[in-house]
């Protein structure tokens, strides 16, 4: 199939409106953005448009909670650390966004947010590996997954910082696949005459992403049974923790899930819950108020335990649903893109719609999955804004709290 017969196809010829004032090498730049998208997915957005969420089957999942973790720490930490000595554990730093809502000009993990010198959203991560590292008297091997948008730079910067002292062979990079936004009528956007609008078709096609690379089969030859995929933004986390790595390969589950309780019904973390006996995370927005604000006999939240994107996945089982289908998220965005006139236009109200799968999915495929709670103040430290909540003043804060010298 051509890039004009799939135009046509899906309806989406306006891609080709300007296509006579190309040069060659920007058409065939065009094509191969065409041919390589995946046009099925501005279909499945009328459905997912039009559908309502399912909350049937929807039970409680209890965690591993603090007191419980606290009297098997030990017991915990001394698994965990022998799984790394082994090389069963690989990291895995979701790296492909971008600093725009910061008000930041690239990618996120860039951002200095130090106060009396420079300190970096990669900078934290990686200093925690650090430690892990020199506690298991061993490095693990750690992969970033970037985005076409930020890839070079992001390469770029961190040789520039030297890795923070990570060990540069054992460092993996990878890009994620895109997708196309379109308007609300379902036609993509052009953000330039030869370029597709395109972005990062998020953070849960990661496995798919590395597959794609070929990197399965070099984790494989390293004997890594497990990965531990985290979010770049939350600089308190603690990364390939031996606590929760020991915790979650003694449970004899497919995966692990960190989780804080919930301070609010509404709080913006995804609910960790069962849907019809399998491990499910229903994200906020989706949770309806009723489910929220439901109590259990002492009072508590039922659905109180919500997750911070800091996961431990069993490879074996990855594989063995890879080919899978992930449902499909949509967010309604601010598109920069080409008007009538062939003017780029950047609205200031949301134009269309963006769609990503969420790795929020990839723990339903894992059919079982223990929750492990971590203390909030000691490991959940998002920076999503610039101020107010979840921001680069609360981190500070917190970061301080904790002993970080910013």
């Amino acid at each position: 199939m051509t890039a004009r017969e799939k135009c046509q196809k899906y309806g989406q010829e306006h891609l080709l409106q300007y296509e006579n004032e190309l040069s060659p090498a920007e058409k065939e730049e065009l094509y191969r953005q065409i041919l390589e998208a995946d046009f099925d997915l501005v279909g499945e957005i009328k459905k997912k448009e039009e559908s309502t969420p399912d909350f049937s089957g929807l039970t409680p999942l209890g965690a591993l909670e603090v007191p419980e973790i606290r009297e098997r720490e030990e017991e915990f930490r001394k698994a965990g650390i022998e799984a790394i000595r082994q090389g069963k554990i690989a990291a895995l730093l979701l790296g492909g966004g971008q600093g725009t809502r910061l008000g930041f000009d690239g990618p996120k993990g860039t951002f200095d947010f130090g106060v009396t010198h420079p300190y970096y959203i990669f900078q934290a991560p990686i200093e925690t590996m650090l430690r892990v590292g020199e506690d298991a008297g061993c490095a693990f091997p750690l992969c970033i997954m970037t985005s076409d948008k930020n890839d070079e730079a992001t390469r770029a910067f961190l040789k520039e910082k030297n890795y923070f002292g990570f060990p540069e062979e054992k460092i993996t990079f990878f890009r994620q696949a895109m997708a196309p936004s379109c308007d609300f009528n379902g036609k993509i956007y052009l953000e330039g005459k030869g370029q597709l609008s395109l972005s990062p078709n998020g953070n849960g096609g990661w496995f798919k992403s590395l597959v794609h690379h070929g990197l399965d089969k070099k984790l494989a030859q390293m004997g890594v049974e497990w990965i531990n995929v985290f979010a770049v933004d939350n600089v308190l986390q603690k990364i390939c923790d031996p606590v929760f790595v020991g915790a979650t390969v003694l449970s004899g589950t497919n995966c692990g899930a960190k989780v804080i309780r919930k301070n609010a019904p509404k709080e913006k973390v995804g609910a960790l819950c069962l849907k019809d006996g399998l491990p499910t995370i229903v994200e906020y927005y989706e949770l309806s108020d009723e489910l929220a604000n439901l109590r259990d006999e002492s009072g508590e939240l039922t659905y109180r335990f919500g997750v911070i994107l800091n996961y431990l996945f069993k490879v074996s089982r990855m594989q063995e649903v890879v080919n899978g289908k992930l449902p499909l998220h949509i967010v309604k965005k601010k598109i920069p893109h080409l008007d009538e006139n062939g003017e780029l236009v950047k609205p200031t109200e949301d134009n269309g719609f963006k769609v990503e799968y969420l790795a929020t999915d990839n723990v339903r495929d894992m059919l079982s999955c223990i929750p492990f709670e971590v203390v909030r103040e000691q490991e959940f430290a998002p920076i999503k804004n610039p101020e107010g909540i979840d921001s680069v003043v609360s981190a500070r804060e917190l970061m301080q709290k904790n002993g970080f010298v910013l």
